[in-house]
Protein backbone atom coordinates (compact mmCIF):
# COMPACT_ATOMS: atom_id res chain seq x y z
CA UNK A 1 0.00 0.00 0.00
CA UNK A 2 1.31 3.72 -0.39
CA UNK A 3 -0.09 5.17 3.08
CA UNK A 4 -2.26 7.24 1.92
CA UNK A 5 -5.64 5.53 2.28
CA UNK A 6 -7.02 6.84 5.31
CA UNK A 7 -6.52 10.17 4.22
CA UNK A 8 -7.93 9.99 0.52
CA UNK A 9 -10.91 8.68 2.43
CA UNK A 10 -11.59 11.85 3.85
CA UNK A 11 -13.22 13.12 0.31
CA UNK A 12 -15.30 10.73 -1.58
CA UNK A 13 -16.73 10.93 -4.92
CA UNK A 14 -18.88 8.93 -7.11
CA UNK A 15 -17.40 8.35 -10.36
CA UNK A 16 -19.20 10.59 -12.96
CA UNK A 17 -20.39 9.74 -16.07
CA UNK A 18 -19.28 5.96 -15.67
CA UNK A 19 -20.00 4.30 -18.93
CA UNK A 20 -17.27 6.41 -20.53
CA UNK A 21 -14.73 4.11 -21.70
CA UNK A 22 -11.13 4.83 -20.47
CA UNK A 23 -7.69 3.52 -21.09
CA UNK A 24 -5.01 4.57 -18.80
CA UNK A 25 -1.67 4.83 -20.60
CA UNK A 26 0.32 5.51 -17.77
CA UNK A 27 0.72 3.78 -13.98
CA UNK A 28 3.23 2.27 -12.22
CA UNK A 29 3.64 -1.06 -10.61
CA UNK A 30 6.22 -1.34 -7.59
CA UNK A 31 7.23 -3.21 -4.21
CA UNK A 32 9.08 -1.13 -1.83
CA UNK A 33 10.21 -2.39 1.83
CA UNK A 34 7.11 0.45 2.70
CA UNK A 35 5.02 0.93 -0.34
CA UNK A 36 3.62 -1.77 -1.91
CA UNK A 37 1.74 -1.02 -5.58
CA UNK A 38 0.47 -4.39 -7.06
CA UNK A 39 -2.05 -5.97 -9.20
CA UNK A 40 -4.37 -6.07 -5.81
CA UNK A 41 -3.37 -2.20 -5.10
CA UNK A 42 -4.23 -1.12 -8.57
CA UNK A 43 -7.23 -3.40 -8.99
CA UNK A 44 -8.72 -1.48 -5.78
CA UNK A 45 -7.94 1.97 -6.85
CA UNK A 46 -9.70 1.32 -10.75
CA UNK A 47 -12.86 -0.37 -8.86
CA UNK A 48 -13.97 2.95 -7.39
CA UNK A 49 -16.96 3.39 -10.65
CA UNK A 50 -14.85 4.14 -13.76
CA UNK A 51 -15.08 2.10 -16.78
CA UNK A 52 -11.32 1.25 -17.07
CA UNK A 53 -11.42 -0.69 -19.83
CA UNK A 54 -7.25 -1.35 -20.88
CA UNK A 55 -4.06 0.17 -19.40
CA UNK A 56 -0.70 1.27 -19.32
CA UNK A 57 2.33 -0.22 -17.11
CA UNK A 58 5.53 2.25 -17.62
CA UNK A 59 8.74 1.61 -16.05
CA UNK A 60 9.78 2.78 -12.42
CA UNK A 61 13.15 1.25 -11.81
CA UNK A 62 11.61 -2.00 -10.38
CA UNK A 63 11.94 -6.06 -10.59
CA UNK A 64 15.20 -5.58 -12.76
CA UNK A 65 17.30 -8.85 -13.24
CA UNK A 66 20.14 -8.75 -11.12
CA UNK A 67 21.40 -12.34 -12.60
CA UNK A 68 21.72 -10.73 -16.38
CA UNK A 69 23.94 -8.08 -17.94
CA UNK A 70 23.91 -4.80 -16.69
CA UNK A 71 22.45 -3.87 -19.69
CA UNK A 72 19.44 -6.15 -20.06
CA UNK A 73 18.53 -6.67 -16.10
CA UNK A 74 15.63 -3.88 -16.75
CA UNK A 75 14.09 -6.73 -19.12
CA UNK A 76 12.93 -8.12 -15.63
CA UNK A 77 10.87 -5.75 -15.02
CA UNK A 78 8.79 -6.28 -18.55
CA UNK A 79 8.99 -10.22 -17.49
CA UNK A 80 7.42 -9.58 -14.15
CA UNK A 81 4.68 -6.79 -15.64
CA UNK A 82 3.43 -9.58 -17.89
CA UNK A 83 3.23 -12.29 -14.75
CA UNK A 84 0.90 -9.41 -13.19
CA UNK A 85 -0.73 -8.93 -16.14
CA UNK A 86 -1.45 -12.62 -17.11
CA UNK A 87 -2.42 -13.50 -13.92
CA UNK A 88 -4.99 -10.28 -13.49
CA UNK A 89 -6.64 -11.35 -16.69
CA UNK A 90 -6.97 -14.89 -15.47
CA UNK A 91 -8.21 -14.23 -11.80
CA UNK A 92 -11.12 -11.82 -13.03
CA UNK A 93 -10.66 -10.82 -16.87
CA UNK A 94 -9.02 -7.05 -15.97
CA UNK A 95 -6.76 -6.22 -18.76
CA UNK A 96 -4.52 -4.06 -16.96
CA UNK A 97 -0.81 -3.65 -18.19
CA UNK A 98 -2.44 -4.33 -21.70
CA UNK A 99 0.49 -2.70 -22.96
CA UNK A 100 4.33 -2.04 -21.32
CA UNK A 101 6.40 0.58 -21.63
CA UNK A 102 9.84 -0.63 -20.49
CA UNK A 103 13.97 0.49 -19.95
CA UNK A 104 16.56 0.66 -21.93
CA UNK A 105 19.61 2.83 -21.59
CA UNK A 106 19.31 4.48 -24.57
CA UNK A 107 23.46 6.14 -24.38
CA UNK A 108 23.93 2.25 -25.55
CA UNK A 109 23.23 3.99 -29.02
CA UNK A 110 23.15 1.84 -31.49
CA UNK A 111 23.83 -1.30 -29.42
CA UNK A 112 20.44 -0.53 -27.73
CA UNK A 113 18.84 -2.91 -30.36
CA UNK A 114 19.29 -6.35 -28.37
CA UNK A 115 17.86 -4.83 -25.32
CA UNK A 116 14.70 -4.46 -27.18
CA UNK A 117 14.87 -7.45 -29.23
CA UNK A 118 14.45 -9.14 -25.49
CA UNK A 119 11.83 -6.62 -24.19
CA UNK A 120 9.91 -7.80 -27.25
CA UNK A 121 10.74 -11.43 -26.35
CA UNK A 122 9.82 -10.92 -22.45
CA UNK A 123 6.23 -10.03 -23.60
CA UNK A 124 3.63 -9.88 -26.57
CA UNK A 125 2.55 -6.67 -24.27
CA UNK A 126 5.91 -4.49 -24.82
CA UNK A 127 5.35 -1.45 -26.60
CA UNK A 128 8.11 1.10 -25.86
CA UNK A 129 10.58 2.24 -23.90
CA UNK A 130 11.01 5.58 -21.37
CA UNK A 131 14.45 6.82 -20.88
CA UNK A 132 13.70 9.82 -18.40
CA UNK A 133 15.69 12.93 -18.74
CA UNK A 134 13.91 15.15 -16.26
CA UNK A 135 17.02 17.42 -15.40
CA UNK A 136 17.13 20.53 -14.03
CA UNK A 137 19.97 22.83 -12.31
CA UNK A 138 18.37 23.48 -9.38
CA UNK A 139 18.86 21.15 -6.25
CA UNK A 140 15.65 21.68 -4.94
CA UNK A 141 14.01 19.96 -8.15
CA UNK A 142 14.92 16.57 -8.43
CA UNK A 143 16.15 14.54 -11.30
CA UNK A 144 15.15 11.33 -12.78
CA UNK A 145 15.83 7.71 -11.59
CA UNK A 146 17.65 7.59 -14.91
CA UNK A 147 20.47 10.36 -13.37
CA UNK A 148 20.18 12.12 -16.47
CA UNK A 149 22.57 14.94 -17.51
CA UNK A 150 22.32 18.28 -18.97
CA UNK A 151 21.11 18.28 -22.65
CA UNK A 152 21.01 14.56 -22.76
CA UNK A 153 18.24 14.78 -25.48
CA UNK A 154 20.62 16.21 -27.93
CA UNK A 155 23.79 13.76 -27.30
CA UNK A 156 24.42 11.87 -30.39
CA UNK A 157 24.59 8.46 -28.76
CA UNK A 158 21.27 8.77 -27.61
CA UNK A 159 19.53 10.11 -30.41
CA UNK A 160 21.48 6.84 -31.59
CA UNK A 161 19.81 4.67 -29.63
CA UNK A 162 16.27 6.07 -30.31
CA UNK A 163 16.83 5.39 -33.93
CA UNK A 164 17.28 1.87 -33.12
CA UNK A 165 13.30 2.45 -30.86
CA UNK A 166 12.04 4.19 -34.08
CA UNK A 167 13.47 1.71 -36.65
CA UNK A 168 11.47 -1.10 -34.47
CA UNK A 169 8.56 0.62 -34.78
CA UNK A 170 8.47 0.73 -30.92
CA UNK A 171 7.49 4.33 -29.38
CA UNK A 172 9.33 6.72 -27.14
CA UNK A 173 7.74 8.03 -23.34
CA UNK A 174 9.98 11.04 -22.88
CA UNK A 175 9.86 12.42 -19.74
CA UNK A 176 11.60 15.96 -18.76
CA UNK A 177 10.79 19.37 -17.53
CA UNK A 178 9.21 22.46 -19.07
CA UNK A 179 12.50 23.60 -19.24
CA UNK A 180 13.71 20.82 -21.92
CA UNK A 181 10.82 21.44 -23.81
CA UNK A 182 13.07 23.41 -26.62
CA UNK A 183 15.19 20.08 -26.32
CA UNK A 184 12.38 17.73 -27.12
CA UNK A 185 11.39 19.89 -30.39
CA UNK A 186 14.81 19.75 -31.49
CA UNK A 187 14.31 15.90 -30.79
CA UNK A 188 11.15 15.15 -32.68
CA UNK A 189 12.05 17.22 -36.04
CA UNK A 190 15.00 15.67 -36.25
CA UNK A 191 13.90 11.71 -35.96
CA UNK A 192 10.61 12.37 -37.15
CA UNK A 193 9.46 8.74 -37.78
CA UNK A 194 9.90 8.09 -34.16
CA UNK A 195 6.18 8.71 -32.14
CA UNK A 196 7.08 10.52 -29.32
CA UNK A 197 4.38 10.46 -26.38
CA UNK A 198 5.10 13.37 -23.51
CA UNK A 199 4.99 12.70 -19.99
CA UNK A 200 2.61 14.77 -17.48
CA UNK A 201 2.80 17.72 -19.85
CA UNK A 202 6.03 18.45 -19.10
CA UNK A 203 5.59 18.82 -15.60
CA UNK A 204 4.90 22.28 -15.05
CA UNK A 205 7.03 23.21 -12.04
CA UNK A 206 5.43 25.02 -9.06
CA UNK A 207 8.61 24.79 -6.59
CA UNK A 208 12.03 25.84 -6.00
CA UNK A 209 12.57 29.28 -8.13
CA UNK A 210 8.92 28.92 -9.67
CA UNK A 211 7.05 29.12 -6.29
CA UNK A 212 6.15 32.63 -7.10
CA UNK A 213 6.23 32.67 -10.45
CA UNK A 214 3.11 30.08 -11.68
CA UNK A 215 1.30 32.59 -14.37
CA UNK A 216 4.75 33.56 -15.88
CA UNK A 217 6.16 30.00 -16.17
CA UNK A 218 2.42 28.91 -17.19
CA UNK A 219 2.63 31.49 -20.20
CA UNK A 220 6.45 29.90 -20.80
CA UNK A 221 5.34 26.46 -20.95
CA UNK A 222 2.31 27.56 -23.36
CA UNK A 223 4.88 29.08 -25.48
CA UNK A 224 7.15 26.07 -25.83
CA UNK A 225 4.06 23.33 -26.11
CA UNK A 226 3.19 25.44 -28.66
CA UNK A 227 6.52 25.07 -31.11
CA UNK A 228 6.34 21.39 -29.77
CA UNK A 229 2.99 20.38 -31.47
CA UNK A 230 4.09 21.43 -34.46
CA UNK A 231 5.65 18.16 -34.72
CA UNK A 232 3.19 16.03 -35.74
CA UNK A 233 5.33 12.83 -34.69
CA UNK A 234 4.37 13.99 -30.87
CA UNK A 235 1.07 13.01 -28.33
CA UNK A 236 1.36 14.56 -24.84
CA UNK A 237 -0.53 12.43 -21.49
CA UNK A 238 -2.59 14.82 -19.75
CA UNK A 239 -2.20 14.54 -16.02
CA UNK A 240 0.83 14.49 -13.19
CA UNK A 241 -0.76 17.71 -11.83
CA UNK A 242 -0.98 16.09 -8.29
CA UNK A 243 2.25 15.08 -8.27
CA UNK A 244 4.67 17.55 -5.55
CA UNK A 245 6.16 19.47 -8.06
CA UNK A 246 3.46 20.77 -9.47
CA UNK A 247 3.68 23.36 -5.96
CA UNK A 248 -0.25 23.22 -5.58
CA UNK A 249 0.45 21.54 -1.69
CA UNK A 250 -2.74 19.25 -2.18
CA UNK A 251 -0.76 16.31 -0.45
CA UNK A 252 -0.22 18.81 2.59
CA UNK A 253 -3.53 19.48 3.20
CA UNK A 254 -5.41 18.43 6.25
CA UNK A 255 -7.77 16.23 3.84
CA UNK A 256 -7.53 15.80 -0.08
CA UNK A 257 -9.49 18.37 -3.39
CA UNK A 258 -12.19 17.02 -4.51
CA UNK A 259 -12.75 16.65 -8.46
CA UNK A 260 -14.17 20.51 -8.90
CA UNK A 261 -11.16 22.18 -7.18
CA UNK A 262 -9.04 19.81 -9.13
CA UNK A 263 -10.73 20.42 -12.39
CA UNK A 264 -10.89 24.56 -11.92
CA UNK A 265 -7.08 24.51 -11.26
CA UNK A 266 -5.87 22.05 -13.81
CA UNK A 267 -8.12 22.67 -16.16
CA UNK A 268 -5.49 25.47 -18.26
CA UNK A 269 -3.07 22.80 -18.85
CA UNK A 270 -5.32 20.20 -20.30
CA UNK A 271 -6.99 22.98 -22.34
CA UNK A 272 -3.91 24.32 -23.84
CA UNK A 273 -2.46 21.13 -24.61
CA UNK A 274 -6.00 19.90 -26.53
CA UNK A 275 -6.06 22.92 -28.24
CA UNK A 276 -2.44 22.76 -29.73
CA UNK A 277 -1.86 19.48 -29.73
CA UNK A 278 -5.84 18.06 -30.89
CA UNK A 279 -7.94 15.21 -28.66
CA UNK A 280 -6.63 12.96 -31.56
CA UNK A 281 -2.75 13.50 -29.89
CA UNK A 282 -4.20 13.52 -26.35
CA UNK A 283 -4.58 10.97 -23.57
CA UNK A 284 -5.80 11.72 -19.53
CA UNK A 285 -3.56 9.81 -17.53
CA UNK A 286 -3.55 8.55 -13.71
CA UNK A 287 0.52 8.58 -13.04
CA UNK A 288 -0.89 6.23 -10.24
CA UNK A 289 0.15 5.67 -7.74
CA UNK A 290 2.66 9.07 -7.72
CA UNK A 291 -0.66 11.31 -7.90
CA UNK A 292 -2.10 9.28 -5.23
CA UNK A 293 -0.41 11.50 -3.08
CA UNK A 294 -2.80 14.55 -4.26
CA UNK A 295 -6.03 12.32 -4.52
CA UNK A 296 -7.75 9.27 -5.15
CA UNK A 297 -8.19 7.86 -8.48
CA UNK A 298 -12.11 8.04 -8.44
CA UNK A 299 -11.85 11.81 -7.83
CA UNK A 300 -8.55 12.26 -10.11
CA UNK A 301 -11.10 10.91 -12.93
CA UNK A 302 -13.64 12.86 -12.25
CA UNK A 303 -11.76 15.98 -12.57
CA UNK A 304 -11.03 14.68 -16.22
CA UNK A 305 -14.43 14.69 -16.48
CA UNK A 306 -15.19 18.25 -15.45
CA UNK A 307 -12.35 19.55 -17.85
CA UNK A 308 -13.31 17.23 -20.58
CA UNK A 309 -17.41 18.51 -20.69
CA UNK A 310 -16.50 21.26 -22.99
CA UNK A 311 -15.54 18.96 -25.93
CA UNK A 312 -18.29 17.08 -28.16
CA UNK A 313 -18.67 13.11 -27.32
CA UNK A 314 -16.60 11.97 -30.48
CA UNK A 315 -13.32 14.24 -28.49
CA UNK A 316 -14.16 12.87 -25.08
CA UNK A 317 -13.80 9.18 -26.87
CA UNK A 318 -10.34 10.03 -27.73
CA UNK A 319 -9.24 11.79 -24.59
CA UNK A 320 -10.11 9.24 -22.05
CA UNK A 321 -9.49 5.98 -24.80
CA UNK A 322 -9.21 6.22 -28.49
CA UNK A 323 -5.93 8.28 -28.49
CA UNK A 324 -3.92 6.15 -25.83
CA UNK A 325 -5.11 2.25 -27.63
CA UNK A 326 -4.19 3.93 -31.00
CA UNK A 327 -0.66 5.50 -29.71
CA UNK A 328 0.27 2.22 -28.23
CA UNK A 329 -1.37 -0.06 -30.66
CA UNK A 330 -3.37 -2.15 -27.92
CA UNK A 331 -6.35 -3.00 -30.36
CA UNK A 332 -5.48 -6.31 -30.75
CA UNK A 333 -4.50 -7.00 -27.11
Amino acid sequence: MTGREDWLELTRESALDPEQRICDPHHHFWNHPNSRYLAEEFLQDIGGGHRIVKTVSVECLQFYDASAATQMQAVGETVTVDRIAREAAQEDGSDIAAGIVGFADLMLGDAVRPVLEAHLVASPRFRGIRHATAWHADEKIHNAHTNPVENQLGLETFRAGLKQVAEMELSFDAWLYQTQLPELTDLAEAIPDLNIVLNHMAGPLGIGPYRERREQEYQAWKEHMTDLARCENVSVKLGGRTMALSGFGWSKRSEPPGSEELAAATAPYFEACIELFGPDRCMFESNFPVDKAGCSYTVLWNAYKRVANIYSQAERDQLFHDTAVRFYRLDNC
